[in-house]
C-alpha cells in the first residue's frame, strides 16, 4: 500500500543504505535540584565566629573555587567555655566586711544573720568568704559550734574555681583539713597530718602564705557574651599554665598548737576562706563560725620561722576589673579592635 502524497511510511525503503531515523527524546519533567549544603562544623567545645564580621586584619582561607565552606582555618575557631559564675558577680561591696557570701555558696548551705556563721545538711557543701588573697601572710579562725551525733566537716582555702557542691580539698581547687582523724585532703586524697582530729568547741587556724603571689596570679579570663550566655574567650584555644608560687604554704592551728605544714607550692591565684559541713537527713544542722580579726581567740604566740601574719578582716575590697565583650545594647562594652 503506498502512503499518501507528503507522509512517509517510516521505513527506509531496501535499497536505503541509512538506517532509520530515532524518535525525538521525551523532556523529562523532573528538575535539577541544587547541591546540598556543605555540612556544619561543630561546635562542642569551639565555636565558629561564622556569621559575625571576622577580627580585623585576618581573612578566612578561600577554597580553588573561591569558596570558604570548607577552608576552616585557625584565625576563625576560637575556645569559648561557658562559666556559670563570674568574679563580676559579687555580694560585697568597698564599705562593707569581709564575711561568708551568699552568692558563692551551694544552696543547701544556710548562713546567719551577720553571715559568719554557716550550717548545712545532708551532702557536704561548701561556702566560701566574699574576699581572698593572692599576696602575703594572712590567717583567720573557724570555731566547731556543732557537730552533733553524725556531722562532719572539711575547712580550709579555696580558689575562685573551687567545686562549691563538693565538700572543700575535693578537687586540685581546694585545700581541706578534716575533724575525722585530722587528716588533710587535696583533689580528694586524704593523707595523714596532725595527731589527732577535732571536734566540737575546737577552734581551728588557718596560715596562708603566698610570698610575692601577684607576679604569679593568672591574668583575668577575657569574657564575652555570645548567643545569650557568657564565656571566657581564648584565641588559641589553650589556657595558660598555672605557675607555682616559690615558698608558699598551707598550715592549720588547733587551739593556737600548730599542726605542720600541710600543703606547699601552691599556684598562684586568689584563695578564700571555707568550709564545708555533712549531717545525715532529719539531724540538726552542723554548724561552724568564723573568726576573721582583728581579736582571735587562739592566736599563735610562735609562728617558728614563718611570717607573721595579718588577719582576714584586713583584706581590701577587690572589685572585678575586667570587661564583658558584647553588645552595646545589653550593657556590655563592644570588641573594637
Amino acid at each position: 500500500m503506498t502512503p499518501p502524497p507528503g507522509r512517509s511510511s517510516g521505513l527506509c525503503p531496501p535499497s536505503s543504505p541509512y538506517p532509520p531515523p530515532l524518535p525525538p527524546p521525551c523532556r523529562s519533567r523532573r528538575r535539577l535540584l541544587p547541591p546540598p549544603p556543605p555540612p556544619r562544623r561543630s561546635l562542642r567545645r569551639r565555636a565558629t565566629m561564622s556569621g559575625r564580621n571576622p577580627p580585623r586584619g585576618r581573612e578566612r582561607k578561600r577554597g580553588k573555587s573561591g569558596n570558604n565552606h570548607h577552608a576552616a582555618s585557625v584565625e576563625d575557631t576560637v575556645l569559648m567555655t561557658p562559666v556559670p559564675r563570674f568574679p563580676d558577680k559579687t555580694d560585697d561591696t568597698p564599705e562593707a566586711k569581709i564575711c561568708l557570701s551568699r552568692v558563692y555558696k551551694a544552696e543547701k548551705v544556710e548562713l546567719s544573720d551577720d553571715r559568719l556563721s554557716a550550717g548545712s545538711t545532708k551532702g557536704y557543701r561548701m561556702v566560701r568568704a566574699t574576699r581572698g588573697v593572692q599576696e602575703g601572710a594572712w590567717y583567720f579562725e573557724i570555731k566547731v559550734v556543732r557537730l552533733g551525733e553524725t556531722g562532719h566537716t572539711r575547712l580550709g582555702w579555696t580558689t575562685e574555681k573551687g567545686d562549691l557542691q563538693a565538700p572543700v580539698g575535693y578537687d586540685g581547687n581546694s585545700f581541706g583539713y578534716r575533724d575525722i582523724d585530722g587528716t588533710k585532703i587535696h583533689k580528694a586524697l586524704r593523707e595523714k597530718y596532725g595527731e589527732e582530729g577535732y571536734t566540737e568547741g575546737d577552734v581551728i587556724g588557718f596560715y596562708i602564705n603566698i610570698p610575692d603571689g601577684a607576679s604569679y596570679a593568672p591574668k583575668p579570663p577575657h569574657l564575652i557574651w555570645y548567643k545569650g550566655q557568657r564565656y571566657v574567650y581564648s584565641v588559641d584555644g589553650k589556657d595558660d599554665p598555672p605557675k607555682v608560687v616559690p615558698g608558699s604554704e598551707i598550715s592549720f592551728f588547733k587551739n593556737g598548737v600548730c599542726q605542720g605544714v600541710a600543703f606547699t607550692d601552691l599556684f598562684g591565684g586568689r584563695y578564700y576562706p571555707a568550709a564545708s559541713m555533712y549531717t545525715l537527713p532529719n539531724q540538726p544542722n552542723c554548724e561552724v563560725r568564723f573568726n576573721f580579726g582583728p581579736d582571735f581567740e587562739y592566736f599563735p604566740q610562735d609562728f617558728g620561722c614563718r611570717q607573721i601574719p595579718c588577719p582576714m578582716s584586713e583584706v581590701p575590697y577587690h572589685g572585678f576589673d575586667g570587661k564583658v565583650e558584647g553588645p552595646a545594647e545589653n550593657g556590655f562594652s563592644e570588641k573594637t579592635s
